[in-house]
This record gives C-alpha cells, sequence and structure tokens, in this order.
C-alpha cells in the first residue's frame, strides 16, 4: 500500500531496506504521525558471559551494536535523529528506548536538535536476566523517552485509553511488562533467538494505544522483527519499517503476514468527553427526537416541558436542561444530559442516549 505526497510516494505497511538514515531522508518531510525507535544500545561487551553452571549467556554481541568509541555512536545518534525529525509531522512524536549504556546520550541529542521531553518511561521487567557476575545490581528495567517535536507542539496522547487499560487509575510512568518469552519469542531455522533484543508486544500496544489514532503512520528505523509492525497492524494503524539486515526482515515479513487487524469497533478506544464534538440540547428538538411540550422527568420526580428554542420551563423556571435541573435540585450545577429523562414505549430513557446517537452519526464513539 501506498500513499502520495506530493511528488513522493510514502510506502505504508512495508519493510523498507538499507540504512535507516538515508531511507528516512528518502520519505516525504512532514509524514509520519510517530517514530518507535530501538536503536542499538553499544553495549560495548568484551568476552563472553557464562552463567554460574558456564553455559553461555545470549548477549548482545552483534556487529549492528559495535561502534568504535562514544564519539562515534554520538554521530550516529546525532545523524538519525535528524533525519526523524525531518519526516515527522509539526504535531508528530517519537519514542526512544535504551538502557543505562546509552539513553542518557540519546536524551541529551533529543533535547540539543529541538526536541520537547513530555516522558520518561521506566519499564520494569517482570522477569528480567540475572546478573551473573554478581558485581552490580541486576539490570531490571529499560526507559523509553516520549517526546513531541518542539516546545509547545501538539501530540496525541489517548489519556482515557491508558486509564481504562489500568482499571480506571491514572497510568503512571512506570510500567510492569514481562520481557519477550515463550510462545511470543521468534526463532531462526537453528531454533536460536531470531533477534537478541525481541521487544514484548504488550510494550507495543501499550505505546500505540496511548499516542496514535487508528490509520496514523508509524515508523520504526531499527524494525529488527516486526514488534512495532505487527502491534501497528493489529490496531490499525499503517506502518513502515526499515531494516537493513535481510535476516531480520525475513523473519518479519513472515510474522506480518500472519498478522490480522482487529475489527472496526473493538480498535475504539476510550476517549475524554471534553475531547467529543459538542452536541446542543436545541438540535434534539430541531431533528425531531423531541417535540416541543413533551415531558421530561428527573429520577426524583421533578418535571420540565421542552420548548421549540430547546430551553426547558418547569415550576416557574426557564433555562437550559442544566439551569432548570439545577434550579429544580436547589443545586449549584446540574448535568442535565445524565439528569433528564424522556418516555419510549413505556420505558424511561436518559436524553444523553439522545445525543450518543447523534455523535455516532458524526462517527464519534459515543461517550
Amino acid at each position: 500500500m501506498t500513499k502520495t505526497m506530493g511528488a513522493v510516494t510514502l510506502p505504508l505497511n512495508t519493510i523498507l531496506s538499507g540504512d535507516c538514515i538515508e531511507q528516512m531522508n528518502s520519505l516525504p518531510e512532514g509524514s509520519v504521525d510517530l517514530i518507535f525507535a530501538d536503536p542499538p544500545y553499544n553495549l560495548q561487551l568484551k568476552g563472553e558471559l557464562h552463567r554460574p553452571d558456564n553455559s553461555k549467556v545470549d548477549a548482545v554481541d552483534d556487529h549492528w551494536d559495535r561502534f568504535d568509541g562514544f564519539a562515534a555512536y554520538d554521530r550516529f545518534t546525532r545523524d538519525w535523529l535528524a533525519a526523524a525529525r525531518r519526516v515527522l509531522k509539526p504535531d508528530g512524536a517519537i519514542w526512544v528506548i535504551g538502557s543505562y549504556h546509552n539513553i542518557f546520550r540519546l536524551g541529551a541529542e533529543l533535547q540539543n536538535q529541538g526536541y520537547w521531553i513530555l516522558n520518561d518511561v521506566v519499564w520494569r521487567k517482570a522477569n528480567p536476566m540475572p546478573n551473573f557476575r554478581g558485581k552490580r545490581l541486576t539490570n531490571a528495567h529499560e526507559t523509553l523517552i516520549w517526546a513531541s517535536k518542539s516546545e509547545g507542539a501538539k501530540y496525541t496522547f489517548n489519556y482515557e485509553a491508558l486509564k481504562a487499560l489500568n482499571e480506571g487509575v491514572q497510568m503512571r510512568s512506570d510500567w510492569v511488562l514481562p520481557i519477550c518469552t515463550g510462545h511470543e519469542r521468534l526463532k531462526d531455522e537453528k531454533g536460536d533467538k531470531a533477534h537478541p533484543t525481541q521487544k514484548p508486544e504488550s510494550l507495543l500496544h501499550r505505546v500505540l494505544v496511548a499516542t496514535t489514532n487508528p490509520g496514523d503512520v508509524v515508523l520504526d528505523p531499527f524494525f529488527g522483527t516486526g514488534t512495532t509492525g505487527a502491534v501497528a497492524k493489529m490496531l490499525g494503524r499503517d506502518f513502515i519499517g526499515i531494516e537493513r539486515e535481510e535476516s531480520y526482515r525475513k523473519v518479519a515479513e513472515a510474522r506480518l503476514a500472519r498478522v490480522r487487524r482487529y475489527d472496526r469497533e473493538a480498535l475504539a478506544v476510550s476517549a475524554s468527553k471534553r475531547a467529543a464534538p459538542r452536541v446542543p440540547f436545541g438540535q434534539l428538538v430541531e431533528r425531531g427526537m423531541l417535540r416541543p411540550g413533551e415531558v421530561l422527568t428527573s429520577p426524583r420526580g421533578k418535571t420540565a416541558k421542552v420548548r421549540a428554542d430547546g430551553t426547558l420551563v418547569g415550576d416557574d423556571v426557564t433555562g437550559s436542561i442544566h439551569q432548570v435541573g439545577a434550579a429544580l435540585e436547589g443545586a449549584p450545577s446540574c448535568n442535565g444530559w445524565t439528569y433528564w429523562h424522556f418516555k419510549r414505549e413505556g420505558k424511561t430513557v436518559p436524553i444523553d442516549l439522545l445525543r450518543q446517537q447523534i455523535r455516532a452519526e458524526m462517527g464519534e464513539r459515543p461517550n
């Protein structure tokens, strides 16, 4: 699937082969809604690592994680972050994940380039790998940095959706999630790990539900075995992956072929009621959903009549659905949408049901 932007085509739902900096610079400027980046950590491993039973630990010692010192790594970081910022939309954002080896250098460069850090998130691993040498604390977390393109820029944050994910409690910046193991861990033809640092789908699910919407374009410049693409596809987002290693691309392509998108209804998430389109009460009267003269009732038996201009009259009080409800209850305020009810087919129904119906017709999920 492709999308044309100006004279350049955006290669949606595709894995691009080659250097991430060159590939990002070939994409249209300001074309991507979100970037999730899991760059090389520059672990600087020296020698093999063994468990107490002398078995070898499958550590990250691949060639793509080797740099000739911090200066070389910093140049690489500067160049790919600049390419990423160019391709982000003005209201786009970026997530970068790393360990203590590199996350502080990444954070400094993000700020150097004008990104605006929104949060740092601690991914606390529920099942971390032990420290086999016993000379340091167990590395039980990684850090994610979430940043907008610039200070004051707009960005997507589905606050209510994250709150719903967290059983109605505001989501914190420390996330306890397991590392990728078991059936989720992809293997190569030899039965070995297909990628040493494969991220769990649960992590990407939380990131994408929180900071994107269906139809958004998500770019992963270090695509690996395609976790970002797999979760994006399931959640109805478009993705662009960039990966220079052929072996990883093959695994990712096979993985993505097995992924199926959730249905449209399942993709809807909880939204802030403030973000929902405003529906004036008078619109219900204009459309004949309520008739002038129709009597509305409250849970405590108070009554008011609907007037042609969308106001109510009850007990010598005239005003909006909120003003009349508050006056009848002797309260400082009242949510008229939940306070007032009407009768249909012998049943008492809140007028908010009619507002939800109008919002649904407008393409919005009712609140």
